[in-house]
């Protein structure tokens, strides 16, 4: 077996992680949510350490890993909104911000064809601060409960630094569609 797939192998299970995840949210085992929830946040690190450190990347493990995790992270704000632990306009910041990031980048590839996408910092910060949110939130249904201010001071985190990610990308993104729009005219 060629080790160098082990990411993507790591990323496809985060991947079919989603769907129970999603199952066990909505039957309210939160115990089993918190274990897969939990499994995919350490898997999401592992696949990239073993990407990084034995330069076992690929562009197929480029795409889904954010994939992976945006999927993860939109149906588990989704549900957990569903089931009135997240405020609504919580969940319409983090899906709304990724459904703009999609959107940009479908179209910049229609537009101008292939990109190189790498996550800003702060769009690492932002997916880190919504994973340990909804930990937290699992964490307080499914074994002791949380602090409310401790969600409380979770939710304006994502919420802002999700907001602020999202305006980067927009910027950083409309800048390099324009380069590249002045590119292709000179032509």
């Amino acid at each position: 077996m060629d080790l160098s797939v082990i990411p993507n192998l790591i990323t496809l299970m985060r991947l079919l992680l989603v769907a129970p995840v999603a199952v066990t949210i909505l039957s309210h085992e939160f115990m089993l949510t918190l274990i897969l929830f939990a499994v995919a946040s350490v898997s999401d690190g592992v696949d990239g350490y073993l990407a990084r450190r034995f330069d076992w990347t690929s562009r197929f493990g480029a795409i889904l890993d954010p994939v992976a995790d945006k999927l993860m992270l939109i149906v588990s704000f989704f549900l957990l909104t569903y089931i009135d632990i997240f405020p609504v306009w919580l969940a319409a910041v983090v899906i709304g911000r990724d459904l703009v990031i999609v959107a940009g980048a479908t179209a910049y590839h229609i537009l101008f064809g292939q990109y190189d996408f790498m996550p800003s910092r702060i769009g690492k910060l932002s997916t880190l601060l919504q994973f340990l949110l909804v930990l937290s939130a699992l964490v307080g249904l499914a074994i002791f409960d949380v602090e409310a201010w401790v969600l409380d001071v979770g939710v304006w985190l994502v919420f802002a630094v999700s907001s602020l990610s999202g305006l980067d990308y927009c910027y950083t993104w409309g800048r390099k569609a324009i380069a590249a729009s002045r590119e292709q005219s000179s032509r």
